[in-house]
């Protein structure tokens, strides 16, 4: 393997081996619900006292967790819903999922995009050329739809071309509602955990709620939909 090829898969190499580092060495136990009833007068009150320090340091922790793709990730929007209110809580997370999202994204890019390209034949080729007309829809659809795993949209989208700026500000947009969600549950997160039991997080999957969001992503779609139409008419 020659030295450009190395220092391309660099960025993917660090990423694997922090994640592989995070599940040999058993963090994950240090990121609970359970060390957070532990330490939870703690916290709240560090963030009471220094809250843009605390607002900052979640922001980048959220940020890392996805990054590196760590299975933790999900309990950081609830709370930070418990540590900073709704609105605030969730504003952070999709500040610092967007970052670690973009940092998968391009690490993906630039370590796979050439050789996926080489790889890829005619078929996979118009499917890519197609994607990209739409881009911003079709990743603005995925990020609505609560089914597909996070890590995976971060580096499909990357492999098939996408516009750095189509996939920011899709993932930005489009893990908005889930994160509002999240983070409301964790604002009760403080009565929840007083009484020894753990947030539903699969309240995102009842109808009341993944119905509106199934509505969403598929108005995310009409646009891509209404220009087939329009090609297929034209003469």
């Amino acid at each position: 393997m020659d030295t450009s090829t190395l220092r391309r898969l660099l960025p993917v190499a660090i990423l694997l081996v922090g994640l592989a580092a995070f599940l040999l060495l058993g963090l994950e136990r240090y990121v609970s619900y359970d060390m957070l009833v532990r330490h939870k007068a703690t916290l709240t009150t560090w963030v009471a006292d220094h809250r843009p320090l605390a607002a900052l340091a979640f922001l980048l922790a959220y940020a890392v967790m996805v990054a590196f793709s760590l299975p933790v990730a999900v309990l950081a929007t609830p709370v930070g819903g418990f540590l900073f209110g709704t609105w605030a809580g969730a504003g952070l997370s999709v500040i610092g999922a967007t970052l670690g999202s973009i940092a998968v994204f391009l690490a993906a890019r630039y370590a796979f995009r050439d050789l996926f390209r080489a790889r890829a034949g005619a078929t996979l080729a118009r499917f890519e050329e197609g994607f990209r007309e739409s881009d911003f829809n079709y990743l603005l659809f995925l990020r609505l739809v609560p089914v597909f795993p996070f890590w995976l949209i971060n580096i499909v989208p990357a492999l098939l071309g996408m516009r750095l700026r189509n996939y920011a500000l899709a993932t930005m947009i489009g893990i908005v509602p889930a994160s509002i969600i999240y983070a409301g549950v964790g604002a009760g997160l403080g009565a929840v955990l007083k009484r020894g039991e753990h947030p539903d997080l699969g309240i995102i999957f009842e109808w009341r709620i993944l119905l509106p969001l199934l509505g969403l992503a598929v108005l995310a779609l009409l646009p891509v939909v209404f220009a087939r139409l329009r090609r297929q008419r034209s003469p």
